[in-house]
């Protein structure tokens, strides 16, 4: 064979290994775009139920303004969280704000036998495990796309192309403090 051939081969086969790496980087990335996705939709419906649900406390225990106040207060921060560390961080602020407000209905009978809180509760809870697995689904696609992006020869490819690395959904320090923090029930 020519050496003319032989580098032409070479060149060619080196072509099709670095398109094969692009798109399978392109294809990843996708995926997680497409993960983070379902996380919004589920954080929107979550963020949707509870102004619902404050109003139906404020029913009862409408001097409690304190907790009240702290889960709007979350929930404004959650949705103007932008990025997925931004968004996870004020997400763990708001589960411990619904914490409390569930601790809170403890000590009111009535409220706690209310339809429309009981059901309220219900829907949020069902939002809550759909939230978990798409996150579960999204910290898996990141982790499949960091790696791929991280090991050799991808690294080349994603540092020729700026495939940049993502970010987990994790509740931060501040969240897993909050979430760890029993709320104090008075009566």
């Amino acid at each position: 064979m020519s050496p003319i051939l032989i580098v032409l081969a070479a060149i060619v086969a080196i072509a099709g290994f670095v398109i094969l790496i692009y798109n399978g980087l392109v294809m990843k990335r996708q995926r997680v775009n497409q993960a983070f996705a379902d996380v919004d939709v589920q954080l929107k419906q979550r963020q949707n139920l509870i102004p619902n649900l404050v109003e139906t406390v404020k029913g009862y225990a409408a001097h409690e303004k304190e907790t009240l106040d702290a889960v709007i207060k979350a929930r404004s921060a959650a949705q103007s969280a932008n990025t997925p560390g931004e968004m996870s961080a004020a997400e763990g602020m708001l589960t411990a704000s619904l914490g409390k407000l569930f601790a809170l209905a403890e000590a009111y009978p009535d409220l706690k036998a209310n339809t429309n809180f009981q059901q309220l509760q219900t829907e949020l809870s069902t939002i809550e495990d759909k939230l978990a697995a798409a996150r579960r689904f999204y910290n898996s696609a990141v982790q499949d796309y960091n790696t791929s992006r991280e090991q050799f020869p991808g690294s080349i490819v994603a540092g020729m192309f700026n495939f940049e690395g993502r970010d987990f959904f994790d509740v931060g320090v501040e969240g897993r403090e909050a979430l760890s923090t029993v709320p104090e029930v008075k009566f």
